[in-house]
C-alpha cells in the first residue's frame, strides 16, 4: 500500500532551498497562493521510493520564526496549524555550508515545535574551495537529528535525503533548548494555565499575530491566572531566547565545524570589488542589460518568423479546408490570429526570463540590490525596491507582492505605485511588433538599432519610475524609519535545470494567463467586427460596387471588407474615440486595440491581428498586414512618429486591470490604484501627444 507524506521545505534566503525543491520535484510542480492572501505557494510531488510519495511545499524564505513580514507569518501559521491539509509530517530545513551558524537558528526553532525535523546542508561541493570541513556524525549527535549533506549542483546526496525522509519517524522531536531558563516563573505559569499545549507553540502564539487551534493572543491574555507581559518585556524575552539559541549553536559548531581560511581559494571578494564598485559596478550592469536586449532581438528572429508564417498559413488552411460558415470564420479570423499574436512572442519572453534567471542563479542580482541602494535613497526608495522593479520586467503583479520585504511603509507604498512603470513581459509583444515595423534593421558600432530601441524603452520606464518616486517622496506626508539589510550570497555557476524550470514555468504561465484573456477578447472582437447595425453594414457589397465600378476581383473584395469593418459594431466604437487619439497619430483601429488592451497590454497585437484578418482574406503575416496599413492620405499608418508615440504610450499607461486589483489588495484601498490609473494614463497621453507632434 502506497503512503503519502507532507513535507515542508524551509530555509533562509539563498541557501539553495528552491534548488532542492526543483531536484526533488522536477516539473511536477504547481504555483498558487495561500488561501485568502497573495503570498506565492509552490507545491510539488516527489516519489521517494516504490511505496512512498511526498507532497512537498516550498515555504517562503525566512531567517527565523520571529516574524517581521507576511511571508514569515505564513510559515509560522502553517507550522502551528495541525488542522491544515499542508501541515507537515516532517520539516526539512535547508542550510548552506558557509552560513551554517545563522541557518541553524531556524532549525532549532522548528525542531522545538515538536515536528520531526531533518537538517539538509547544501552546497557541499564548495566545502574544499572554502576550506570548510564538518563532522557530520558529531553534528547529528549534538543536534539530535539526521543530516543530509548534499550538493544540488552536482546532484549528490539526494538519494540519502529521500531515504531519511522515508524513515522520518526515527527523528527525535525533543526540544533543543529549555525555554524555562529564560524566565522560570513565566513559563511555569504558562504551562500550568495551558497544560495540554506545547510550551514553544504557546510562546509563538503570544509573540506573533497568528492563531493556533482555539488559542490566540486575546485568549491567553484573558486567562484568569495568567497575565501576558508587556510588549517591551516580550521583546526582551525574545532576545534572550535568540541569545540562548546561538549559545547552543556556537558550542556545537566549535567541535563540529572547522574553517581553514588559508586553504580557501575564494574569488568572492575579488569579484565584489569590481561588481559593486561605485563606478564600474554601474558600467558593468549597463553592459549586461545591453547584451540582454541585443540578444533578445537577434536570437529570437528566426523562431518568430517561423511562428508568424505558420499561424498565417494555418488560418488560410482552415478557410480553404472547412466549409464556409460562422464557425470557420470565427476560427480563421478570430481565434487563430488572436492566439498567433501572442505565441509569436514566446521566443523573446523565454529569452528574457532566461537571462533574468541566470543573473539570479549566479548571485549577481543581490549585488545589484546592494549597488542600487546608494542611488535609490535619493528618490525615496531603498535597495530592496530594486527587487520589485527588476521582477516587474516579468510581471507587475508578483513585483507588487514582492514589496512586502520592504519594512518601511512609505518606501513600500512608493515602490508599489511606481513599479508598473517598469517594462513587463506583457509590453514586450507590443514593443517587438512596433519596433520591427518602424525601426530599421542595421547596426551602429556593432549594436543593433532594434535592440537599442528596446533597451531605451526599458530604461525610460525605469527612469520614469525613479522620477515618480522622487515626486512621491516629497509629496507623501508619511513619517517612518528606514533601514536596509541585504544578504550577499556566494557566486556560483547557474544550475541549468533551475534555469530551465524557471523559463518553462514563467513562459507557460504568461502564455496560459494571456491566452485566456486573448481568446475571450478575440471572440468578442470577431463578433463585433463581423456584425453591425443598419444599412451600411448589411448592404456593404452593393454600396461599394456602386461607388467603385472600376474595382473587380480581389481589389473589390478587400474594399467591401474594409467598408463592412468600418460600419461594424467595433468600427463604430473605434470611430467614436478617433477624434481623441488622432492627435497622437492613431486611427480608429488602433483605438480599438487601445481600449481592449486595458484588460491586458498584450491583447494589443492580438486585437490588431483579429481586425486585419477580418478585413483581409489574403494570406499575410501580422507584421505584413500592419505594415501595409495606410492613412487616408496614402501614407503608412505605422511610421516613425506614430510608432514611437504608441510605444511611449504603452511605456507609461496603466493598462492592466489585474495589477490595479493587486495594488488595491496590498494597500487595502481603492485610492492608490485609482491614482495609478488616471495619473499614468494622463501622463501617457501627454507624452505620446508631444512625441507625435514633434516627430510628425
Amino acid at each position: 500500500m502506497s503512503k503519502s507524506l507532507n513535507i515542508a521545505l524551509l530555509g533562509n534566503p539563498n541557501t539553495g532551498k528552491t534548488s532542492v525543491f526543483n531536484r526533488l520535484t522536477g516539473l511536477s510542480q504547481k504555483v498558487g497562493n495561500y488561501p485568502g492572501i497573495t503570498v506565492e505557494k509552490k507545491e510539488g510531488v516527489c516519489k521517494l521510493n516504490r511505496t512512498t510519495k511526498a507532497h512537498i511545499i516550498d515555504l517562503p524564505g525566512t531567517y527565523s520564526l520571529n516574524a517581521s513580514s507576511m511571508d514569515e507569518s505564513v510559515v509560522i501559521e502553517l507550522l502551528l496549524n495541525k488542522n491544515s491539509k499542508d501541515f507537515p509530517d516532517v520539516a526539512v530545513v535547508v542550510t548552506d555550508v558557509e552560513n551554517l551558524k545563522r541557518n541553524l537558528l531556524l532549525f532549532t526553532q522548528v525542531k522545538d515545535l515538536g515536528i520531526p525535523t531533518l537538517l539538509v546542508i547544501n552546497m557541499s561541493d564548495q566545502m574544499k574551495r572554502k576550506g570548510i570541513s564538518i563532522d557530520i556524525p558529531l553534528l547529528e549527535e549534538k543536534l539530535d537529528t539526521k543530516i543530509a549533506l548534499i550538493s544540488t549542483r552536482e546532484n549528490k546526496g539526494l538519494a540519502l535525503l529521500k531515504e531519511l525522509l522515508v524513515n522520518y519517524r526515527q527523528l527525535s522531536t525533543d526540544p533543543t533548548i529549555a525555554l524555562e531558563s529564560i524566565d522560570q516563573a513565566y513559563f511555569d505559569n504558562l504551562k500550568k494555565t495551558f497544560p495540554n499545549q506545547q510550551v514553544y507553540k504557546l510562546w509563538l502564539v503570544i509573540t506573533q499575530d497568528v492563531n493556533f487551534a482555539k488559542i490566540d493572543r486575546n485568549r491567553v491574555s484573558d486567562a484568569t491566572n495568567f497575565k501576558t507581559q508587556s510588549e517591551p518585556h516580550l521583546k526582551r524575552m525574545q532576545q534572550k531566547e535568540t541569545v540562548k539559541r546561538y549559545q547552543f549553536i556556537n558550542n556545537i559548531l566549535k567541535e563540529a565545524l572547522v574553517i581553514d581560511r588559508e586553504s580557501a581559494t575564494d574569488l568572492r571578494s575579488r569579484l565584489d570589488r569590481i561588481l559593486i564598485h561605485k563606478f564600474w559596478g554601474y558600467v558593468i550592469f549597463f553592459v549586461i542589460l545591453m547584451t540582454i536586449f541585443q540578444s533578445i532581438f537577434d536570437w529570437s528572429s528566426i523562431p518568430q518568423d517561423f511562428i508568424d508564417s505558420t499561424f498565417a498559413s494555418l488560418s488560410e488552411r482552415v478557410k480553404s479546408t472547412l466549409p464556409e460558415g460562422v464557425f470557420t470564420s470565427l476560427l480563421a479570423e478570430g481565434i487563430i490570429p488572436g492566439l498567433g499574436g501572442i505565441v509569436i512572442f514566446i521566443p523573446q519572453i523565454a529569452f528574457l526570463f532566461f537571462f533574468i534567471s541566470i543573473l539570479e542563479e549566479t548571485g549577481y542580482m543581490s549585488r545589484v540590490v546592494f549597488l542600487m541602494d546608494r542611488g535609490l535613497r535619493r528618490f525615496g526608495l531603498n535597495g530592496k525596491s530594486v527587487i520589485p522593479l527588476i521582477s516587474g520586467t516579468a510581471c507587475a503583479i508578483p513585483a507588487v507582492m514582492a514589496t512586502r520585504n520592504i519594512e518601511n511603509w512609505k518606501e513600500r507604498l512608493i515602490t508599489i505605485l511606481v513599479t508598473p512603470f517598469t517594462t513587463c513581459s506583457a509590453r514586450l509583444p507590443v514593443y517587438a511588433i512596433l519596433i520591427a515595423l518602424v525601426i530599421p534593421e542595421g547596426s551602429f558600432i556593432g549594436l543593433n538599432y532594434q535592440g537599442l530601441m528596446l533597451m531605451f524603452l526599458y530604461l525610460v520606464g525605469f527612469g520614469m519610475a525613479l522620477l515618480s518616486a522622487w515626486i512621491l517622496s516629497k509629496t507623501l506626508n508619511i513619517q517612518s524609519k528606514s533601514y536596509f539589510v541585504v544578504e550577499m550570497p556566494n557566486y556560483k555557476l547557474p544550475l541549468l535545470k533551475n534555469v530551465g524550470i524557471t523559463v518553462w514555468e514563467k513562459t507557460r504561465s504568461f502564455v496560459a494567463e494571456a491566452g485566456k484573456i486573448i481568446l475571450a477578447i478575440s471572440i468578442l472582437l470577431w463578433v463585433m467586427a463581423s456584425y453591425g447595425p443598419g444599412k451600411n453594414f448589411k448592404e456593404a457589397e452593393q454600396i461599394v460596387t456602386a461607388n467603385h465600378t472600376e474595382l473587380e476581383g480581389e481589389a473589390l473584395s478587400n474594399k467591401v471588407n474594409a467598408y463592412r469593418l468600418e460600419h461594424s459594431y467595433i468600427g463604430i466604437l473605434g470611430k467614436s474615440i478617433e477624434p481623441v487619439i488622432t492627435p497622437l497619430g492613431y486611427d480608429w483601429k488602433i483605438g480599438i486595440a487601445l481600449i481592449s488592451s486595458f484588460a491586458a497590454r498584450e491583447v494589443f497585437v492580438g486585437t490588431l491581428a483579429t481586425i486585419y484578418s477580418v478585413e483581409s482574406d489574403a494570406e499575410e503575416t501580422i507584421k505584413n498586414r500592419m505594415a501595409s496599413e495606410v492613412r487616408s492620405d496614402g501614407k503608412p499608418l505605422f511610421n516613425l512618429a506614430s510608432g514611437i508615440s504608441l510605444m511611449l504610450f504603452y511605456a507609461f499607461a496603466m493598462q492592466c486591470m489585474s495589477t490595479l486589483a493587486i495594488v488595491k489588495k496590498e494597500t487595502n484601498s481603492w485610492k492608490w490604484p485609482m491614482i495609478q490609473l488616471f495619473g499614468m494614463s494622463i501622463l501617457a497621453y501627454v507624452i505620446a501627444f508631444s512625441t507625435y507632434q514633434i516627430l510628425a
